[in-house]
């Protein structure tokens, strides 16, 4: 282990020091990392240098980064590897491990690496997983099959719709992840595709409360004809907000700032999404000829101004406008649908285009490099399609 002198620090020459590595001895190190520094330990296992971490200081003290070393140092002479010894002491038992115990260790891991944005969404997935996926939480994960997602997913299926969806994706989610770190293998019965979607039919327009109904993409093109038709900002707002896209808010609060004509992108800031991203949106020529006629009458930075001074347009606003062009029974919200529904059925999207272009948050690694490069000059191609369509 290279340990001829041991506990070389104190307290007070880390205080003074500014060096990106400071040695201890025996092994262990004090890096810095950016504006952190943490602890490692550097050991030899069967031949092979590794790397563990210890914690980070000042929350772990040099005397507990000491003893940690020192465990860490007993299990090597003891022929164990400590890195695969922390990784079993943390992981969930493996003998029979229940899709209650997998799910809640999957929301403590997703909480532990800050994958969701606020709590909500944390109490949300434990309180699906409690209630809603009761009948699941005793089955041994490896033996989850389609009957048992269907039996959790039924009751909720057409009368609580959002729910429904929502519970099918957390199971997806948790049944794909225990595959990964091979707690069970085949098909995820939880799947929509090609799956599910022969068993459950969405309901159509969906009126029941906390769904947004939308308008089956066949008729929006008739309804924007109408909606030209409807005088004043709330009709501009909520026809920008069918071509780009968007949801309703992020239309209200748009800011000439955001927007480059030239390169015909909105860029709306991480602060003003839901997701908390910044989302960019490439912008149909429609789009642009409409923004051109918003900027023609502009009078502050708001693209759609309400007649209260500097105020953002209310979300009833867009739903008068929607009412006036003949659109009862649809939501603002709804649209996002439509263009969704049409994206697949028309379009033939791929799954991460269509995603990517509604901002949401899109699962596995492929799909997660779509979003970062967010496959822009895709999208331009797609609502150029969509702005023809409509």
């Amino acid at each position: 282990m290279g340990s001829h002198t041991r506990n070389v620090l104190t307290v007070k020459a880390i205080a003074a020091s500014k060096a990106a590595k400071l040695r201890d001895g025996g092994g262990l190190w004090l890096v810095a990392k950016g504006a952190s520094r943490y602890w490692i330990l550097d050991f030899t296992f069967r031949g092979k240098r590794r790397q563990m971490g210890l914690g980070v200081y000042p929350d772990t003290s040099l005397a507990k980064a000491r003893d940690r070393a020192a465990e860490a140092r007993q299990l090597v002479r003891d022929g164990v590897d400590p890195i695969e010894q922390r990784k079993a002491e943390n992981a969930p038992p493996r003998d029979v491990m229940t899709f209650g115990n997998y799910a809640d260790f999957y929301i403590d891991e997703a909480v532990r690496v800050g994958r969701w944005r606020g709590a909500k969404t944390e109490a949300r997935w434990r309180n699906m997983i409690e209630n809603h996926a009761a009948s699941l939480r005793d089955k041994p994960i490896a033996d989850v099959a389609i009957d048992h997602v269907l039996a959790a997913i039924r009751p909720l299926w057409g009368s609580k719709q959002e729910t429904a969806e929502k519970l099918r994706e957390a199971i997806e989610r948790v049944l794909d992840s225990a595959k990964v770190e091979g707690h069970r293998s085949g098909e995820n019965p939880a799947a929509w595709r090609g799956n599910l979607e022969h068993v459950l039919h969405k309901p159509d327009a969906l009126t029941s409360k906390g769904h947004h109904a939308s308008m089956p993409h066949e008729e929006v093109p008739g309804f924007m004809k109408k909606l030209t038709n409807v005088a004043g900002v709330g009709a501009r707002a909520l026809e920008f907000a069918i071509l780009t896209a968007v949801r309703s808010g992020e239309v209200r609060g748009a800011l000439w700032s955001e927007i480059d004509l030239q390169k015909k992108i909105w860029s709306i800031p991480a602060a003003r999404t839901k997701p908390g991203k910044p989302h960019r949106v490439p912008l149909s020529d429609k789009a642009v000829a409409l923004l051109k006629t918003m900027a023609a009458q502009s009078v502050n930075e708001l693209v759609f101004p309400s007649v209260r001074d500097k105020k953002p347009l209310s979300d009833m606003t867009l739903g008068k406008a929607l009412k006036s062009a003949g659109g009862e029974g649809a939501t603002v919200h709804g649209f996002r649908s439509s263009f969704r529904d049409w994206a697949t059925e028309v379009a033939h999207t791929p799954r991460e285009i269509a995603e990517a272009a509604l901002a949401h948050a899109v699962g596995d690694a492929v799909e997660r490099s779509y979003a970062r490069s967010d496959a822009l000059e895709r999208r331009r191609a797609l609502m150029q399609q969509w702005a023809d369509y409509i």
